[in-house]
């Protein structure tokens, strides 16, 4: 039997089959009734919540939550609220444009070098946070042959694209069978160097991360996991043994935890979760500013916050635990670092500038030096050149940059 409380007539087989725990998952708010036995007001606004965006809560991730608690990070991102009726002026459809910059079905091509695959619609939890709702838990599209060829048509004719970024949905949602198709079919091009797996199951369906799985993907190697722990409750026995069986596999594991008030927004619990994460071979690789998806403006929070965050972790903790907080800006825009301000002042010869302790230090620089930069091979490379953005301006220095369109909330005037 299981040892919590809420599943404990659930045997061990049952409870550690990832199978078992998709078919018995929370889906609607009767669900949510009969294992819990909520307030009035949290039914309520389940009943707000999913009208604009449904149920879905692994047994195993259920049983994490302690539904009476004020602020459980766990029942924040996964129990609907009715704040997610309440719909804001800078809420967007689309935040990130994928739509926009999505060349084929399912692929997104913004930075030069790489891509965003979404193989799937399905998750195995849709977290109340979600920036994908707009795709996310609507159809329940799975992976689709066609669409997939006309990516990896699109890919092979797009040499500078070398890595890319597999994501839905969830891709580990797919039976081996189908994952490995993806990664064979993808691993054959030449170009590609780099496999990313955006997956959350390590943290909220850990059952899935199989041996099975790891022998399977071992094959395509390199293969990075990009997974999505907001809070130390999730870091479990279920869990860490994920995340070994990945790490014993060989693959690098990258977290990417969002900022999301009275979750998380505590440089405290930041820390803590970051420090344990390294604990289990999770490296903490990006703190985001919560999305201006439509109806999670309850979860964002300033970007001084994170700012905030990040000032309170450098110096006080392992650079290793130390993330990067990025806004994906609007528009598609893409990911803008944001950091504390080290820098005081700067002159010709000498910089001024502070450490995490506020001491204030000058450091004196060259009068004269001289780059590498033009004496390697590297530099005379095609594919190496800078072709948008104050890059470029490195190499043709006379060009000026100017821009072409103006983006105002969702609309783009030209």
């Amino acid at each position: 039997m299981t040892e919590n409380k809420l599943y404990a007539d659930v045997p061990a087989k049952l409870w550690n089959d990832w199978k078992w725990q998709l078919d018995n998952r929370l889906t609607s708010v009767d669900d949510v009734i009969r294992l819990f036995n909520p307030s009035k007001k949290i039914i309520e606004g389940m009943k707000v919540a999913t009208k604009h965006f449904r149920i879905s809560i692994t047994p195993y991730y259920a049983s994490l939550i302690d539904i009476h608690a004020a602020h459980c990070p766990v029942k924040a991102q996964a129990i609907p609220s009715a704040k997610e009726g309440d719909f804001k002026e800078s809420d967007l459809h689309d935040p990130l444009e994928e739509d926009r910059d999505s060349p084929v079905p399912g692929l997104t091509h913004r930075y030069p070098d790489r891509v965003l695959l979404l193989v799937t619609d399905v998750c195995s939890m849709y977290c109340r946070h979600c920036t994908r709702r707009r795709l996310v838990g609507q159809e329940d599209r799975t992976f689709d042959p066609k669409f997939f060829q006309q990516a990896v048509d699109y890919i092979k004719e797009h040499e500078e694209v070398r890595d890319i970024v597999i994501s839905g949905g969830d891709p580990l949602m797919l039976g081996d069978d189908k994952i490995e198709y993806i990664l064979k079919t993808l691993r054959a091009i030449p170009h590609v160097e780099i496999i990313r797996l955006g997956t959350r199951l390590p943290v909220v369906l850990p059952q899935r991360i199989q041996p099975s799985l790891i022998k399977m993907l071992r094959k395509y190697h390199p293969v990075y996991i990009s997974t999505h722990f907001n809070h130390l409750k999730e870091i479990t026995k279920e869990s860490t043994k994920a995340c070994t069986l990945l790490a014993d596999g060989g693959f690098p594991i990258e977290n990417q935890t969002v900022l999301l008030r009275q979750v998380n927004d505590c440089p405290h619990v930041i820390k803590e979760l970051n420090q344990k994460l390294l604990a289990i071979r999770v490296r903490p690789y990006y703190l985001y500013q919560c999305d201006l998806s439509m109806g999670i403006s309850h979860f964002r929070t300033s970007l001084g916050r994170g700012i905030h965050i990040i000032e309170a972790l450098r110096g006080h903790t392992s650079g290793l635990a130390v993330p990067t907080f990025v806004v994906d800006l609007p528009g598609g825009g893409g990911k803008v670092p944001l950091m504390p301000n080290y820098s005081l002042s700067r002159s010709d010869d000498r910089a001024v500038l502070r450490n995490y302790e506020g001491a204030i230090t000058v450091y004196q620089e060259p009068h004269q030096w001289e780059s590498i930069c033009g004496h390697d091979p590297a530099c005379g490379k095609e594919k190496n050149k800078a072709r948008k953005g104050p890059g470029m301006l490195m190499t043709k220095p006379h060009t000026i940059l100017e821009p072409t369109k103006r983006i105002l909330g969702p609309k783009i005037i030209e």
